[in-house]
């Protein structure tokens, strides 16, 4: 098991022992209350440099919440290790035709994301190389990492990383 997933593993209390926590008032809409209350937070998770803020909502007890669920997002799609074909999120990623198929909320879907990215990354972002190591086609590969903009996003990040053209979505 990577760092990344021994951190995205850990319990709220244990990964906000690893953090700095900042909080502090937002700017913006949200009435007279906003200006008032330091309900907006920032978490900066040392070991990984990640940063994450969450100052939506007027209480800092959700936007501490939603910055957890941010900082954990970031870690599988920030994140990368050396690429694992024989990961098990991969293999419980596909379905009985041996192709990606998850729904982006199904709790697998992030690990399974993350470990197929290193071997995007490794494979310099190159869509066809990457589906080849994977046993998959491109068709499946981008359908399935298209399902979500951040996903996306990473995705055209690692291509930008490697000197190609942002795949369309």
């Amino acid at each position: 098991m990577g760092q990344r997933e021994q951190w995205a593993g850990l319990t709220d209390a244990q990964l906000l022992a690893q953090c700095d926590i900042d909080t502090y008032r937002a700017s913006g809409p949200g009435g007279q209350k906003r200006n008032k209350t330091s309900s907006a937070v920032r978490l900066r998770h040392s070991p990984s440099g990640l940063i994450v803020i969450a100052e939506e909502s007027r209480s800092q007890h959700e936007n501490k919440a939603k910055a957890l669920r941010r900082l954990r997002q970031n870690m599988w799609l920030e994140l990368r290790e050396p690429p694992d074909v024989t990961h098990p999120a991969l293999q419980t990623a596909r379905d009985g035709d041996d192709r990606f198929s998850l729904g982006v909320r199904d709790p697998r879907y992030l690990p399974a994301v993350a470990a197929i990215l290193d071997v995007f990354d490794s494979t310099n972002a190159a869509v066809r190389d990457a589906a080849a190591v994977l046993g998959t086609t491109t068709a499946n590969l981008v359908s399935f990492l298209g399902a979500d903009d951040r996903v996306w996003r990473a995705v055209n990040a690692l291509r930008t990383k490697h000197k190609q053209s942002p795949l369309q979505s």
